[in-house]
Formats: structure tokens, sequence, C-alpha cells
């Protein structure tokens, strides 16, 4: 059974789409990006704050959906500038500990004028 997660704590879906789905015992995230949850605004200049931003939205969703960033078992990364690469690893490395599969690519643009978005897949937790 397909269940939408929504928190306050992160910030509402831009498009029409949910913040994650639940199916079983698998959580989907959608992509976030830097938005700060209570503004909507995009928070931060470089990439480490926005990363930074990006895991917060993240740990939000997880949490709601019955989840933790611990309990990833694979990230999708999208970043404007693949130069950005070794900086947006190291404020991953600080969330993502159990260090999920991964794939991060470098695209021509994301919403907002953001400089990174990533996604999750985890398994919900007993």
């Amino acid at each position: 059974m397909l269940n939408k997660v929504h928190t306050d704590k992160a910030p509402a879906a831009i498009g029409p789409y949910s913040q994650a789905v639940t199916v079983g015992n698998l959580v989907f995230t959608s992509g976030q990006i830097a938005l700060d949850p209570e503004t909507g605004a995009l928070h931060g200049e470089t990439i480490e704050e926005q990363t930074e931003q990006v895991m917060k939205n993240l740990k939000a969703v997880l949490e709601a959906s019955g989840s933790s960033l611990k309990s990833a078992v694979k990230t999708v990364c999208f970043l404007s500038e693949i130069s950005d690469f070794a900086a947006f690893n190291e404020v991953y490395g600080l969330y993502f500990t159990e260090k999920p599969a991964r794939s991060c690519v470098a695209v021509k643009d994301l919403p907002k004028g953001a400089l990174v978005e990533v996604e999750v897949v985890a398994e919900k937790e007993a």
C-alpha cells in the first residue's frame, strides 16, 4: 500500500508530488534542494551551506516516514557543478555515516538555481 508522507519540518513540495512515499517497508523521498521550510526560500550560497540544508530537510522527511538517515540504502545526488564534488562529500559524509549506495552526477540546472539536490531510498525502522 502506498502512503504519502508530509511534514512541516521540511519544505512543502513545489510541484505536483509528495515529500516522500512509503511502500511496504521502503521510503522513497523526492529530491530535496536547500529550501528553508519556514520561508520557502533557497538557503545558503555555498555548496556546503546548501548541502547542510538539504540534509536537514531529508532528515525531517525520513523521520516523518518512520525512518532515518542511518536506514538509507541508496541516494541519488545532483550537483550543478561537478567541481563541488569534494566539498559536497565533506558535508554528505557527516550525515550518511552508514555509507549507502550512491549515484552522484552533475546536471545543467536545478530548481530555483540550487547547487545540489539529493533523493533517498531508505528502509522504515521497526
